[in-house]
């Protein structure tokens, strides 16, 4: 487990955007429940999370067409509810960072580490605008 001073700053860079933390299992069962399109964004401390994927969601937010939910849980920290989140992922491995869509409670679009690593932002944003592009 990572410590509180350590992850806030990478937490705050999403939840100052709009996304709400999930931090249990309850959350996250309520989060696959929302109707409509659901952004979760699995946070980590690794430098691609840093670079790529927190900016890349976030700036994939200036889209027309963009979720009507934004969360965030963060791998190491939030175990239990990371645990449920990569449940309702299957059957994709787990992985940190990754960024899914959710709609009507099914996944729709995901993107796993390997999609992050070594692609830029703006990369990410693209990708995810199209995603919303075609599902919300």
């Amino acid at each position: 487990m990572y410590p509180e001073e350590l992850v806030y700053p990478m937490k705050k860079q999403l939840t100052d955007q709009g996304f709400s933390e999930l931090k249990s299992n309850e959350d996250v069962d309520n989060m696959v429940s929302n109707k409509g399109t659901t952004l979760v964004v699995v946070n980590s401390v690794c430098g691609c999370a840093a670079a790529n994927a927190r900016p890349g969601a976030i700036n994939s937010l200036s889209n027309i067409k963009k979720p009507e939910h934004l969360t965030t849980v963060f791998a190491g920290v939030d175990r239990e509810a990371v645990d449920k989140v990569r449940y309702y992922l299957a059957p994709f491995p787990p992985s940190s960072p990754a960024i899914a869509l959710f709609k009507d409670g099914e996944l729709v679009h995901m993107l796993e580490r390997h999609h992050i690593e070594g692609r830029s932002a703006e990369m990410i944003s693209q990708n995810l605008k199209g995603a919303y592009n075609e599902h919300c």
